[in-house]
């Protein structure tokens, strides 16, 4: 299975707001940190905001930052709200692709390894991806904003 670039931008955005600790960040900031396009990350914050992950601040002195506590944010919840399609093949996502859909074995193997991506990703929290906090921090080139005590 293979994720498209808003799921992992969704992701990284989280992982670098979280590793914040609280304060804000800017689109600007995260798409300097990772390399990546401020203009796709800009949709990318605006969803994860309609979605409650983020709480966007507008304005002068404006930001982003958490919208609830990161062991409330299921890794497996934001994929299946970012993917639009996690079918790894047609057959999955329509009925009637396939002459053999009803009888066929690798359908429903497929369907199955499909639900254990998706549970094993339910068992991990952004706090989870936030435990190498001083790791990440450093990472991130964000050490100087973490107090020993995160």
């Amino acid at each position: 299975m293979r994720l498209t670039l808003w799921t992992d931008y969704a992701l990284r955005t989280l992982i670098y707001v979280g590793a914040k600790g609280g304060r804000q960040a800017t689109i600007a900031e995260i798409a300097r940190s990772f390399g990546i396009s401020k203009t796709h990350l800009m949709k990318v914050v605006n969803k994860l905001g309609q979605q409650g992950h983020i709480a966007v601040v507008r304005g002068k002195g404006g930001g982003i930052r958490l919208g609830r506590a990161p062991a409330e944010i299921r890794v497996g919840t934001v994929v299946r709200e970012t993917e639009q399609d996690l079918a790894v093949m047609g057959c999955l996502a329509e009925a009637g692709f396939c002459p053999i859909e009803q009888c066929c074995v690798l359908r429903h193997a497929l369907r199955e390894a499909t639900h254990a991506f998706l549970r094993t990703l339910d068992g991990y929290t952004l706090a989870d991806l936030l435990a190498p906090r001083a790791r990440l921090a450093r990472s991130l080139g964000l050490a100087a904003e973490i107090s020993p005590a995160e």
